[in-house]
């Protein structure tokens, strides 16, 4: 019997799929559509609807062209991932999105919503190289200590609130801050928001310089990553039985803020990656951008 033991633990052990991600987690799924901590209802706040296409500006864009068939067909791009995808020009104001206002978990997303929040404080070299590491590398040691240290669990809410992001909020389990819930309209909203602030050159800095291995190993040239003119903070988790998330989202040629949010159910991390990088490359074809 303790043979038989130890051979099924040392099997479950090995049946990990392909590789080690952020953060696995061993709890099922959940409804994570509770709604943000602080809701902002101005005019700053994206439509909501699966295809939301708005047009708010005057100067020639390319998601002028982009109808609600042409998006939902970048997300169709993902095959057997569910897709949440935004585009916004941030010269025009223009948003195309399909899915946008679907709630996912984070993954390494939260370390730049956390970043953006400590660096409206007064910091200490050392937060500063911790924040730098977040946001290039995704150290995930870096972001525990940053989590504690800046009072994570409030400043998801703090940002959602500046920022007038109206689907993302806290994790239910505040030790868990990959389980931040977002939405790839509230990701291009937060770019924008960003590009507009004092924190801009340091978070674009940093997450210019993000190198192709991650902290933890991971390769992180996926999505947005390794499209020239393109820089972004990446995300991905396995989360038990099978889920794999891998997300991306950034900016790409200085105009327009990109999210493209994924969960696979086949537990491949070959076959995510396959998906994200088909639904950015369809994306790119729809802006005209050769990746």
């Amino acid at each position: 019997m303790r043979w038989a033991l130890i051979l099924f633990l040392v099997a479950a052990v090995f049946v990990v799929p392909e590789a080690a991600p952020c953060h696995a987690h061993g709890k099922p799924s959940a409804d994570i559509s509770r709604g943000p901590d602080v809701l902002d209802t101005g005019d700053g706040s994206l439509d909501p609807g699966d295809a939301d296409i708005s047009d708010t500006g005057s100067s020639s864009s390319a998601i002028s062209d982009i109808s609600a068939a042409d998006i939902s067909d970048v997300a169709a791009a993902g095959g057997s991932s569910d897709v949440g995808v935004a585009v916004l020009d941030l010269q025009t104001n223009q948003v195309v999105s399909e899915q946008g206002d679907k709630p996912f978990y984070s993954a390494s997303l939260a370390k730049l919503i956390l970043a953006f929040d400590a660096l409206h404080q007064q910091l200490s070299a050392g937060d500063t190289d911790l924040i730098d590491r977040a946001l290039s590398a995704s150290d995930d040691n870096a972001m525990d200590v940053l989590w504690t240290r800046f009072d994570g669990m409030d400043a998801i809410g703090r940002v959602a609130a500046e920022a007038g992001l109206t689907g993302t909020h806290a994790p239910d389990d505040p030790s868990q801050w990959g389980e931040v819930v977002i939405t790839a309209n509230d990701m291009v909203r937060l770019y924008q928001h960003i590009l507009g602030s004092p924190e801009r050159d340091a978070i674009v800095g940093a997450l210019s310089k993000a190198p192709a291995t991650a902290a933890d190993g991971f390769d992180q040239a996926f999505g947005l990553l390794g499209v020239t003119g393109a820089y972004a903070k990446q995300g991905w988790m396995y989360y038990l039985p099978s889920e794999v998330y891998l997300h991306s989202a950034g900016v790409l040629d200085d105009r327009y803020a990109v999210a493209v949010l994924t969960t696979n159910p086949t537990g491949s991390w070959t076959t995510a990656r396959q998906s994200i990088n088909a639904v950015t490359t369809a994306v790119l074809a729809k802006l005209g951008v050769n990746g």
